[in-house]
């Protein structure tokens, strides 16, 4: 994912971009985390996962995780691309990193506290119904991207690339008007610059809201496997710390409720563990 969208070439590892490698030897040296805060690496500018005030869902899941190990959150912020994990976890800054995708090759993997998928946002009334991407009514519409994220794929064989407007996966100018790529991506469609947007559905779903234009926000459910379009998110540790991954797991396990009233109110679409499916909402 970019910073807010699944990237092809580490579709398995949301918003990470680059590696720390350890030396072999230190597979066998005990957890190295620090146990008197929570350290958690995290972007600054990121919403609605996470910012400096600490409001996004991310933060608030950490602070969750936080209040288990009876310890205050201490941020270590850097904006996600290229280091990213080297630059965090790598150097040993900080021992968390919130929000990526279970089973990537860059950071040892928690359980997953969520599944999630990529999203159509449309303007209501205006494409009401389409479910999938090969729904006819989308070719030739001006449909919104970053570039290298699954959907590009997908776009490509159902013959929508050359409509598309594909976004850069990263927008670092500290200048930008907007403050992540798929935030910039909801405000074209809704100056009507775009059709339509495919984005990461976790982002997708609180941009939409917060448009102020009555936006349709649909998973993409009904698609192939190949490239996929659906992801379990987890918790991205030190691939050496496996004490500390399975603290982790037993938080996860005990605040399992409250971790998704927190993601149904950042309006995040929530899949079953296993088919394409909605989670059911827990009854009142």
């Amino acid at each position: 994912m970019t910073r807010t969208g699944l990237t092809t070439g580490l579709a398995l590892a949301l918003l990470l971009t680059a590696a720390g490698a350890r030396p072999a030897l230190a597979q066998s040296l005990p957890d190295l985390v620090t146990t008197d805060t929570l350290r958690v690496c995290g972007d600054p500018g990121n919403m609605p996962f996470s910012q400096r005030k600490e409001d996004g869902f991310e933060n608030r899941i950490a602070a969750i995780i936080a209040e288990e190990l009876k310890v205050k959150v201490r941020y270590y912020w850097l904006t996600q691309g290229p280091g990213f994990v080297r630059n965090t976890l790598g150097t040993g800054l900080c021992d968390l990193i919130m929000g990526s995708a279970s089973g990537g090759e860059l950071v040892q993997h928690t359980n997953p506290y969520y599944r999630s998928a990529y999203t159509l946002v449309t303007r209501s009334g205006e494409l009401d119904g389409v479910t999938r991407l090969d729904d006819p009514r989308l070719k030739g519409k001006a449909i919104g991207v970053i570039g290298g994220t699954p959907p590009v794929n997908r776009m490509g064989e159902l013959g929508l690339v050359s409509s598309m407007k594909a976004y850069a996966p990263y927008q670092l100018d500290p200048a930008r008007k907007h403050q992540t790529i798929a935030a910039e991506a909801i405000a074209d469609l809704a100056e009507k610059r775009v059709d339509a947007a495919i984005l990461w559905g976790p982002a997708a779903g609180w941009l939409a809201k917060q448009s102020g234009v009555p936006m349709t926000v649909v998973p993409l459910l009904e698609e192939p496997d190949r490239p996929p379009l659906t992801f379990r998110i987890a918790l991205g540790v030190r691939m050496e710390e496996n004490d500390w991954k399975r603290s982790l797991n037993t938080i996860l396990r005990k605040r399992r409720a409250d971790i998704e009233k927190i993601l149904r109110d950042f309006d995040v679409p929530l899949l079953e563990e296993e088919g394409n499916k909605l989670l059911e909402a827990p009854k009142p």
